[in-house]
């Protein structure tokens, strides 16, 4: 089988762009011929089989993106979509063999990712009345939900792979079919369980320095917990030097070698994701690792979380589980398994490609 996977950009950083990087290595080990096509290249990302930049890949809105001619020259037996929100690539998609892989909330929520301008988590189905109290600028709001709204009317006439249930859930109650979309969770990809911890034990926080991953909470919980054990960041974005100020230690950006020292000197990974969290691909890194996850219940944690779980936006709560994290090694979860996952991926991509190859006569 022959497969084309688009995807915004090509990048080292990130839970989403690991998982296509695993998904794609794995393909390759069994057999299949792989190529990738990416909007953009950043960092030192090797995706180890043939790719090329595709302008309008990564826009945000609908822009052009001239795909014909690469599909023409590969013919491929199915076009795999990540990470890309370009409605006119969507509805492209949509006219062929192809999978999309909803990573997070931006084809299904115009907004926070399914968390509210007040605070509060939203388990509310996209409409115009809800979604509007999101919003200050009555003018961006429509834009943006007329943007999400096509996305989303793509989605409906394609098949879907998410990594949770929970995601499932979430785009059956914004109108997609639940025969459309499979359930297929990731896997630990690149990490070294053997490697030796590069500093002194520690808490540790790995993802991007935003308020919606909840760093803010993790270090207030942190603090409460009145652990004797530095905290740790692993990651960047808009609130570093807020932490740094704060006598965080932070690291910054880390890549997937140097992660796997990092893992093994922290005694707890917090995880408090104020937005509805898709999965969660860290804490089952950490798990992996033998590191103990303290966090809230958020969107798919608990389909992997061993418990107990935080009660999401209680910080004295998660200060509580902390103390009692540090103290215990964490077992990796049952059924995130690579060689069953991938299966079950490539059952997807069969039954996806099968009417296309009917249809010109290929066994």
């Amino acid at each position: 089988m022959r497969v084309v996977h688009l995807t915004d950009r090509l990048s080292d950083r990130g839970g989403a762009q690991q998982h296509l990087l695993g998904v794609i290595e794995a393909l390759r080990e069994q057999g299949l011929e792989v190529f990738l096509a990416a909007g953009a290249h950043e960092g030192r990302a090797d995706p180890r089989c043939p790719f090329q930049i595709v302008a309008g890949l990564d826009a945000r809105a609908r822009s052009p993106a001239p795909l014909d001619g690469l599909v023409g020259e590969l013919v491929p037996d199915l076009i795999h979509v990540h990470t890309v929100v370009n409605p006119e690539v969507l509805d492209w998609a949509a006219g062929r063999s192809a999978v999309v892989t909803v990573q997070d909330h931006r084809y299904f929520c115009p907004s926070r990712g399914k968390w509210k301008r007040d605070g509060s988590a939203c388990g509310e189905p996209m409409a115009p009345d809800t979604c509007a109290a999101c919003f200050e600028d009555e003018g961006y709001f429509r834009e943006t939900y007329a943007l999400t709204a096509e996305r989303l009317a793509a989605l409906r006439r394609l098949r879907l792979v998410v990594l949770s249930a929970y995601m499932k859930r979430e785009l059956v109650a914004a109108g997609v079919e639940a025969e459309r979309v499979s359930v297929v969770p990731p896997f630990v990809h690149g990490l070294d369980p053997r490697a030796e911890p590069d500093g002194p034990p520690c808490v540790l926080f790995v993802g991007r320095l935003t308020v919606a991953k909840g760093v803010r909470d993790a270090v207030e919980a942190w603090r409460l917990s009145g652990v004797d054990l530095p905290l740790v960041v692993a990651g960047t974005g808009p609130l570093r030097a807020e932490l740094e100020q704060a006598g965080v230690e932070v690291l910054g950006w880390v890549g997937r070698a140097r992660l796997s020292a990092v893992y093994r000197r922290a005694r707890a990974l917090l995880l408090p994701s104020r937005w509805q969290e898709p999965f969660g691909i860290a804490g089952l890194e950490a798990l992996s690792m033998g590191v103990p996850v303290v966090a809230w219940e958020s969107g798919g944690v608990s389909e992997w979380h061993p418990g107990p779980l935080a009660p999401w936006g209680d910080v004295a709560a998660l200060a509580r589980v902390l103390r009692d994290a540090v103290r215990t090694r964490a077992v990796a979860p049952a059924g995130f398994d690579r060689a069953r996952l991938m299966r079950r991926l490539v059952e997807v991509y069969e039954e996806v490609a099968a009417p296309s190859r009917t249809a010109v006569g290929v066994p």
